[in-house]
């Protein structure tokens, strides 16, 4: 349970920040944008706090390659994420909603099958003017077959990285070739 709402993550992630390799010029400069921001937040979890607000979201892959939902109101092919609920971590938050998006059966990335992986961060504009700061965990599926959840984007789909990267928009290719080159090296 957190009980912060963000603010210890905020603290300890940009230290993390410190040592992360950014993967081009957007994440170095969402890197450099998160770590102005969010320490000012009284509330970074918090989407009503403020219009400036942590967000979380998952690159979901498995045997047939990356998983990509078509987001209902932007019309785009996006990683599964979204807002961190009160009480919840911003890993929970992405499992979370990338279970409702996708409706699989989902774990983290890697050997320690329960340690989230953050791959990357990107701050994108959200709605009603908003701006998320979204932090990126890296998720494996154990399974294929989609299940969304009623109200969710009943368009997921599996994609190979090659076109996951062509139909997808500029904040998301970062992540997914991030993902791409930690799931190359584990095979």
């Amino acid at each position: 349970m957190i009980s912060d709402s963000g603010l210890e993550f905020v603290k300890s992630f940009c230290l993390q920040l410190a040592s992360h390799e950014p993967i081009d010029d957007r994440e170095r400069e969402s890197i450099k944008t998160f770590c102005e921001l969010a320490p000012s937040l009284v509330a970074p979890f918090d989407e009503h706090s403020d219009p400036t607000h942590v967000t979380a979201s998952a690159i979901v892959v498995g045997k047939p390659g990356v998983v990509l939902h078509l987001h209902k109101r932007l019309n785009m092919w996006l990683q599964p994420g979204g807002h961190i609920d009160s009480g919840e971590s911003i890993h929970d938050a992405a499992l979370r909603e990338a279970r409702e998006e996708t409706g699989l059966d989902l774990q983290h990335f890697g050997a320690e099958k329960t340690s989230p992986r953050f791959i990357h961060l990107d701050v994108h504009p959200g709605p009603r003017g908003h701006t998320h700061l979204d932090v990126r965990f890296l998720l494996w599926a154990t399974n294929e077959v989609f299940a969304p959840a009623a109200g969710e984007s009943q368009q997921v789909k599996w994609f190979s990285f090659v076109d996951a990267l062509r139909v997808s928009e500029d904040g998301a290719r970062g992540a997914i070739r991030v993902a791409q080159q930690i799931v190359d090296k584990s095979l």
